[in-house]
Order: C-alpha cells, then sequence, then structure tokens
C-alpha cells in the first residue's frame, strides 16, 4: 500500500497538502514544506477547530503537529479515503489570511531563572554522563545558550524570554509538554540540544531544544537545555482547581507569557498549586492572525539582524 493517499498543490492562502495513511486508524493531513512558519501550525489548529466542531461520523479524534494533523478514524464507519475528502472539504473553508481567528488562551506563568533543581540536574549530568559536555561548563546550560546565541548577557537572555508570548504549537512526546516558539520572531532561538540525553530532568523545568521551549511536565529524560522551572503543568490527580477537567494545563494554540520570579517565590507558589490556593492566570483570547501579520511586518528588520547575530554566534559554537 502507498503511504501517500492523496495531494493537492498549494493554492491562495492554503499550503500544498499532502495526505497520508497512518497505521489502520489515523490518516495524517500534512501541510507546506518541511521549514519553521507559524502560519502552517495557525493552519492546522484552524483546521482541528473546524474538524471538532462538525460531528463528522467516524472521526475519533484530532491532535495537530507543527505542520501537520492527525485525524483518528473508526475504520468501519470512515474508509481513508472518505476522511481524505472529509478533510478537503475542511480545508477548502480555511485561508491563511487577515480573516482567520484562532481559539486561544492566554496563560502568564512564573519563571525563576537558573534555580537549584535545574542546576542540580547539569550537576548530576556532568558529573555521571559526560563531565566534558561543552552545554555544561560552569555547571549550567544558560551559558551555553547565551554563546549559541550571540546574547550578550544572562540578562539579555530572560528578557528575550519574557518579552514575548509562546505559542504552542502542539503537545507530546510526553502527555502535558507543550512545543512553544516565539509570536515575536526576534526572541527566536536556537540551540543544540544534549547529547547524549540527560537521565534526570525535574518536573517544571524550562529549556530549549532547536528552536523550540519547553516545560517538562514530570519528571524524566531530557535533551533540552535548561534555564528556568514554572509551575505545574499537569496534574492526573487534579489537586488544583484548574486541573479539574483537564489534566494538562497548555492546550495547542495557548499563548503563554512568562514573568521572573525569585526561587523562593516560586517555590511558594508552587506549594500553594498543590494546596489548591493558587489562581492560574489563563484568559481566553482568540489569536488574530492580522494583528499578527501586521506586526511579522513591522519587525521584519530587527528580526533579520537578530537571525545574522545568532547565526554568526552559531558557527563559533561548539556542539555537544
Amino acid at each position: 500500500m502507498d503511504a501517500i493517499i492523496a495531494r493537492t498543490a498549494a493554492a491562495e492562502g492554503r499550503p500544498a497538502i499532502t495526505y497520508r495513511h497512518a497505521g489502520d486508524s489515523f490518516v495524517l493531513a500534512e501541510y507546506g514544506d518541511m521549514v519553521l512558519d507559524l502560519r502552517l501550525n495557525f493552519y492546522a489548529i484552524a483546521v482541528k477547530a473546524l474538524l471538532d466542531a462538525s460531528g463528522i461520523r467516524g472521526v475519533t479524534e484530532s491532535a495537530p503537529g507543527y505542520r501537520s494533523l492527525m485525524v483518528g478514524i473508526d475504520s468501519a464507519v470512515l474508509s481513508p479515503s472518505a476522511a481524505v475528502e472529509a478533510l478537503a472539504d475542511l480545508h477548502a473553508a480555511i485561508a491563511i489570511n487577515d480573516d482567520l481567528v484562532i481559539p486561544s488562551r492566554h496563560l502568564v506563568l512564573p519563571i525563576a531563572f537558573d534555580d537549584s533543581q535545574t542546576s542540580e540536574a547539569v550537576a548530576r549530568y556532568a558529573t555521571t554522563i559526560r563531565a566534558d559536555a561543552p552545554n555544561c561548563r560552569g555547571g549550567n546550560n544558560i551559558d551555553y545558550i547565551l554563546e549559541c546565541s550571540g546574547l550578550s548577557s544572562r540578562e539579555a537572555l530572560y528578557q528575550t524570554v519574557t518579552g514575548t508570548q509562546w505559542w504552542n504549537a502542539f503537545t507530546g512526546f510526553f502527555p502535558g509538554l507543550p512545543f512553544l516558539f516565539p509570536i515575536d520572531p526576534r526572541s527566536e532561538l536556537n540551540v543544540p540540544k544534549y547529547n547524549p540525553t540527560r537521565p534526570w530532568t525535574p518536573e517544571g523545568a524550562v529549556g530549549i531544544g532547536g528552536a523550540c521551549v519547553a516545560i517538562y511536565p514530570v519528571e524524566s529524560p531530557g535533551g533540552y537545555q535548561l534555564f528556568g522551572r514554572t509551575l505545574p503543568i499537569l496534574d492526573m490527580e487534579g489537586r488544583n482547581k484548574v486541573f479539574a477537567e483537564d489534566p494538562l494545563l497548555i492546550r495547542p494554540g495557548d499563548r503563554v507569557e512568562f514573568t521572573v520570579v525569585s526561587e523562593e517565590e516560586l517555590n511558594a507558589q508552587r506549594r500553594a498549586v498543590f494546596e489548591d490556593r493558587y489562581e492560574y492566570q489563563i484568559v481566553t483570547e482568540p489569536f488574530v492572525v492580522r494583528d499578527y501579520l501586521a506586526l511579522l511586518a513591522e519587525w521584519s528588520d530587527e528580526a533579520k539582524a537578530a537571525r545574522a547575530r545568532r547565526d554568526d554566534a552559531a558557527v563559533s559554537t561548539e556542539v555537544p
């Protein structure tokens, strides 16, 4: 069986689409070329919202990737070819243009930079796995992030992280793990991951791998360069009311904004979360693509300069 079911060419406001078999119970719609372009993710999330509202019989679930949408099907009700036809109708109804508005929420999370728990993770790695890892020089990953990014100081990094909202393109790898990308391209970073992987990462750690920032929902191995810690984003026990209906805090299409706190303040807030005394700051706030495109144009020259700075720095940075 050919893995590809069908292809459609790009049209005005719509990317090229490749439809693939994904096992017996899923169809994968893949959008555009393999590039980091948030507009492709906007399209995937907008299609998912329309699919969820459509009530198409035989669709069991759906989940976006960065530039794709995985659609579960009951093959006794909906064949892969029929699923492709239904998706094609949805795709025809959506274009990436000024009129596109995407369901979204704005979440504000505290972050303690260079905290003791992420420092412990780096120390364990250097002690037990790889003492010569260039990303762990000085007992932290932050200096390596600065080196890769061409940033002048830790404060410059912290301002970069807190100076933009971070778009959750999709959730995966571990349950509840958000893959976050900056809305403001001037805040883009790109840092190589650990090699080999770190055996332990504290829950709530925040790090970067490639161009993606992630929050670790559970204690786990990990390969992202760590720079801070935040509140719990996953709680299967629902100890805080924010998790009462869904154990996952951050959804695809949500935007996360970080605010700086001390580690002492963060620890107090984490205790308040588990004691159900903490109120997460979440506002439902649809994302207007028109506004985003206008800001992209406004930021274009500064974003190009920031990218050139990062590219120059990367040339002379040792890869783990």
